[in-house]
């Protein structure tokens, strides 16, 4: 069969990830022509990837979506040559895949007298979600719509295309073509096929609730949305990150370009959350996990301000292994002294540096009087701690975020051996820290402090590009952490140096050290290089019991799933009498409010135009 693949492509930095080549080329296989179409300005070095697995790059304005990119690449390509291919698919960028061969699939599919073909369709929708509409219909998603070759050279195909109205939103996008399409057609009398039909499946939207049970029955794709969408939708759908990936991993795509794309397009801690990338790690090591550390070079980076806490960093690096490399800094020629006495005592090899200065603290000696271990290639993983005593809070809050930090990196010989087993295994893995601390501290939902806006700052000029969490950074607070020197480049190639950093008494929230704190995990990101939060069992049980408690105290006071109820929280704001009554009468009512919904966004179209006068 000869078959052409129109490719929409849209990044608004104009980067194409190694998983829009990979699909390409192995589209290749069963496509005779591959004309991608860009609805973004692309990187000399993204035109060059695109150009190497592609007929047609072709670059044009963002204008009309996704829909007229097809719309204009139809008549860019021709109808005359369209005419002389057997199957025309019109896809997109936002899918991974394949995540099976595309081989069974299209086997399968050419067998069939069809007219055009998806391999997803979502079922009818009551009411439509998105239109005064009683129904939005069964249809087959946009993100592949294949069509042969009677449809292609039909008037009625030419015709829906040359009448589409103007494309000016997601919303005029799935009416006027996505959730459109099908039923247009098929009402026309052209018969329609789905390659993963809707019915086999218990969701409505199966391709996202069902992705795990879709990739168990060979389906080719999986939706990068799933990965930064709303984590309380995934809650309220019951939907695990942890399934979908082990499906992945069972079929044999290559996990690294799904983490490579996904870590700089999803706030983190989204990403964190729906793909669950918190984990307990156990106390003991198998002898297969001590041979496959063996190979790693280690470094153990602690600021030790205070002396007297050398013996306890010390026993902590130890966990490292014998083969790992130690390097401490202090602040005085004095504490140096006292430090090499102790390692004396014990018996342990240091070397020990003295900061030019203690503007930054741990922060500024890690990354300026340490600068030449962060070099990539001398480690591949590097430990960094300090002698935390945080003086400036209650003792019981002190005491426990201290032992937060030490006790969920380096608790235990095992426990350290399968935290560095995960560096070991993992490409793809850039940072290791503890989840935020909660208890005794006002953190979540509120972390980022005053530190937000200099935060984006110093992003922007360190060219860290990728969208900020909301309340609450998925960030190494501490500043403990592990990390990959390469994880590290974006802050080490900035050169700073301690007069960067604020005097003593002004070491504040918004202060750089404190900005660094909570972006050493984009920087990271920014690399292609994941994060992952870890916990020993001991403290996973403290914090679930806590976390238990105050989840359901909060959601006693507020209705139905954490979706609803962060739902609830944002309308009591002042934004007015319609959604105030709305959110009354689904509380009291949800029948009704459902049976009320056309007539809801009705007037609030209304209301709006009128707004806009």
């Amino acid at each position: 069969m000869r078959r052409a693949v129109i490719y929409l492509f849209y990044d608004k930095s104009g980067q194409v990830d190694d998983y829009v080549t990979y699909n390409l080329e192995k589209l290749r296989e069963h496509a005779e022509l591959i004309f991608v179409v860009s609805n973004s300005v692309l990187t000399e070095t993204s035109k060059q990837k695109l150009s190497k697995v592609a007929d047609t790059v072709w670059e044009r304005e963002n204008n009309g979506f996704d829909v007229y990119a097809y719309k204009e690449s139809l008549e860019k390509i021709g109808w005359e040559r369209l005419d002389s291919f057997d199957e025309v698919i019109l896809m997109n960028y936002t899918f991974f895949g394949p995540i099976h061969p595309y081989a069974d699939m299209f086997n399968r599919m050419d067998a069939i007298d069809t007219d055009f073909w998806g391999i997803s369709a979502h079922k009818a929708v009551r009411p439509h979600p998105f239109t005064v509409a009683l129904e939005m219909p069964l249809h087959i998603q946009s993100h592949w719509i294949a069509v042969r070759h009677k449809l292609l050279a039909s008037t009625d195909f030419r015709q829906y295309w040359a009448t589409m109205p103007p494309i000016n939103s997601y919303t005029d996008s799935v009416v006027h073509h996505e959730s459109r399409f099908t039923k247009h057609f098929a009402d026309l009398g052209w018969r329609y096929e789905v390659a993963w039909p809707a019915e086999n499946y218990p969701a409505v939207h199966p391709i996202f609730d069902n992705a795990a049970l879709m990739l168990a029955d060979g389906c080719p794709i999986l939706k990068r949305r799933l990965f930064f969408h709303d984590p309380l939708y995934l809650d309220k759908q019951a939907i695990i990150g942890a399934d979908i990936m082990r499906e992945v991993r069972r079929a044999g795509y290559p996990e690294e370009l799904i983490w490579q794309n996904v870590s700089h397009n999803a706030k983190p801690r989204v990403l964190s959350t729906n793909f669950n990338l918190t984990q307990v790690l156990d106390d003991n090591a198998e002898e297969s996990v001590l041979a496959a550390n063996a190979k790693l070079r280690i470094a153990g980076v602690a600021h030790v301000f205070y002396a007297d806490m050398t013996a306890e960093i010390m026993k902590r690096f130890s966990y490292l292994g014998d083969h790992a490399q130690i390097f401490l800094t202090t602040s005085t020629p004095e504490k140096k002294t006292q430090i090499e006495q102790q390692l004396q005592t014990m018996g342990r090899q240091a070397e020990v540096r003295i900061v030019e200065s203690n503007r930054g603290r741990d922060v500024s000696a890690f990354l300026v009087t340490c600068a030449d271990v962060l070099e990539p290639g001398r480690f591949d993983v590097v430990a960094k701690i300090h002698s935390k005593k945080s003086a400036q809070d209650a003792y019981n809050a002190a005491e426990l975020f201290k032992r937060h930090l030490f006790e969920n990196l380096l608790p235990s010989p095992g426990y350290t051996a399968n935290l560095l087993h995960l560096f070991a295994t993992e490409p793809y893995l850039g940072m290791v820290f503890p989840p935020a601390v909660s208890l005794g501290y006002p953190t979540l939902g509120h972390a980022w402090f005053a530190n937000k806006k200099p935060a984006l700052a110093l992003c922007e000029r360190l060219g860290i590009k990728l969208p900020f969490d909301d309340t609450t950074p998925l960030s190494p607070y501490g500043s403990m952490f592990f990390a990959r020197p390469e994880a590290l480049l974006p802050l080490t190639k900035a050169h700073f140096t301690f007069n960067d950093f604020p005097e003593e008494g002004q070491y504040s929230d918004g202060s750089l050290a404190h900005v660094i704190e909570r972006i050493f995990s984009y920087s990271s990101l920014s690399e292609g290089l994941i994060c992952k939060s870890v916990m020993n069992r001991e403290w996973a049980g403290i914090y679930y019991g806590f976390m238990e408690y105050r989840v359901q105290a909060l959601l006693s006071q507020l209705p139905g799933f954490p979706l609803e109820a962060v739902t609830a929280l944002q309308n009591r704001r002042p934004y007015g009498l319609l959604p105030e009554l709305k959110l009354t009468l689904q509380r009291r009512s949800p029948h009704l409010a459902k049976t009320l919904r056309p007539f809801y966004l009705l007037a609030r179209q209304v209301y709006h135009k009128v707004r806009s006068r």
